[in-house]
């Protein structure tokens, strides 16, 4: 009121124009000559502002407002906002803002304000094109209501951050990373690099804290090796920012999906998070790279053949009866037309992420087996296998078969049969007899 009345003071001794007395005001030309008609109509009392005391035309209504708060407090509490917010507008046709949301969510004492952020960390810059670098990471977490804490493994692309797999598991390990890379190679193709943590079933850390031994590979290493592809270990959590940031976002939302769908069965979600999840999610986060017009991923010429490269490898020794040991099973090989058997020879032993194996002998294939428990489902059907050598004598001899005849004839001199064992031959026994003295003795006695 006071720089008001300066102003009109000064604009009634024609020191200031009206547009010039606008703007020391902060306001038009015309404004100024309204406030002073008003000014001098009404007195101090016209320059107050109208709109004080009236309802905004674009308020929202009261009930509105009781809706929102109560869909909350029954249906979402533990939301957070902006994941309740996308559900309002996706599902009922919400109108109104984030910001509005949050504040009377706050108000009401639902949701708690956020904290000070912390310093400013500069991120890594993203790759440029796709399939260049692939994050995989699991995270341990209360994912289906009511159900004990799950690993969620995810696979995403640093361009991107389009996730190509999540699937959760009782615990993540080697055969839950095969499985993920079988799903994103499979579909998309080889990668450039892989970044990691440094789990055991991803590198082998001869010390606590120091760099992984690149040398000794695990076998997950061993087959990336093979396919040419680079894997990355990452050193602290700050280096996996970009994943770690992905899992807090899964973390606020997922959970809360799987219970408004009533899904508290791992292979239902499993199913809810590859056909409904996933698809939604990549829409609303994933971003277009910098270079859309290229990829770096390697299409595969042959898909079926990457099952025996992304798998657990175990060499083994084929026992005496032509069956191989795995993990307290017994693989027992078939026929083979190549050779008699594989007795003593060096196999190795394949166990795949859908749990079927397969035994190799180089780069055959001899047999393949899906197992349930210790049954062999995919074993050979023939009842038995032809033995590699004949029984021994003492196995002859429990059932009642007696000894094998000799193929030869005993040699001269022997009176009686010879002993197997430890047991000293007798005396007088030769197995050649080649003095000249000693053949005629032996013809005198015949």
């Amino acid at each position: 009121m006071t720089k008001f009345a300066n102003v009109l003071k000064r604009w009634e001794h024609k020191e200031l124009s009206a547009q010039e007395a606008g703007e020391l005001l902060g306001c038009s030309e015309r404004q100024f000559r309204r406030w002073r008609r008003r000014y001098d109509e009404e007195g101090v009392g016209g320059l107050v502002d109208r709109r004080l005391g009236r309802a905004s035309v674009r308020r929202v209504p009261v009930d509105k407002i009781v809706w929102m708060i109560g869909e909350y407090r029954t249906r979402h509490m533990g939301w957070n906002v902006k994941h309740f917010h996308e559900y309002l507008r996706r599902q009922y046709g919400f109108e109104w803002g984030y910001t509005w949301t949050k504040r009377q969510l706050q108000s009401a004492g639902l949701v708690d304000r956020a904290r000070t952020r912390g310093a400013h960390r500069r991120k890594r810059p993203r790759k440029p094109c796709v399939g260049m670098m692939l994050h995989q990471d699991g995270s341990r977490f209360e994912w289906l209501e009511g159900a004990p804490a799950l690993d969620l493994i995810i696979t995403m692309d640093d361009a991107t951050g389009e996730i190509y797999s999540a699937f959760l598991i009782e615990e993540e390990g080697t055969i839950s990373t095969f499985r993920a890379l079988l799903e994103v190679f499979t579909t998309r193709g080889l990668p450039s690099s892989l970044y990691t943590d440094r789990g055991s079933h991803y590198f082998l850390t001869p010390k606590a804290g120091e760099a992984v031994c690149k040398e000794q590979l695990t076998q997950v290493g061993r087959a990336l090796a093979h396919l040419g592809i680079e894997h990355i270990p990452a050193y602290s959590p700050q280096a996996r920012g970009r994943s770690e940031r992905m899992f807090g976002t899964l973390q606020g939302r997922l959970p809360q999906e799987l219970a408004l769908a009533g899904i508290n069965d791992m292979a239902e979600a499993n199913r809810y998070i590859r056909e409904v999840y996933l698809p939604m999610h990549n829409a609303q986060f994933a971003r277009p790279p910098q270079i859309a017009e290229e990829s770096a991923f390697v299409a595969v010429c042959d898909p079926a053949s990457l099952v025996d490269i992304l798998c657990i490898e175990q060499e083994r020794v084929v026992a005496r009866d032509n069956t191989v040991a795995y993990e307290g099973r017994c693989l027992q090989l078939p026929e083979s037309s190549a050779r008699a058997h594989y007795v003593k020879a060096r196999v190795k032993v394949r166990e795949h992420p859908d749990g079927t194996l397969a035994v190799f002998y180089g780069p055959r294939c001899l047999a393949r087996y899906r197992a349930q428990e210790e049954a062999i489902v995919l074993a050979p059907t023939t009842p038995s296998v032809t033995p590699c050598s004949p029984p021994s004598r003492t196995l002859r001899a429990a059932f009642g078969g007696g000894l094998r005849p000799s193929l030869t004839a005993a040699a001269r001199g022997v009176t009686q049969p010879g002993q197997v064992g430890t047991k000293k031959r007798p005396s007088d026994r030769t197995k050649k007899l080649t003095s000249k003295k000693e053949l005629q003795v032996a013809a005198i006695s015949a």
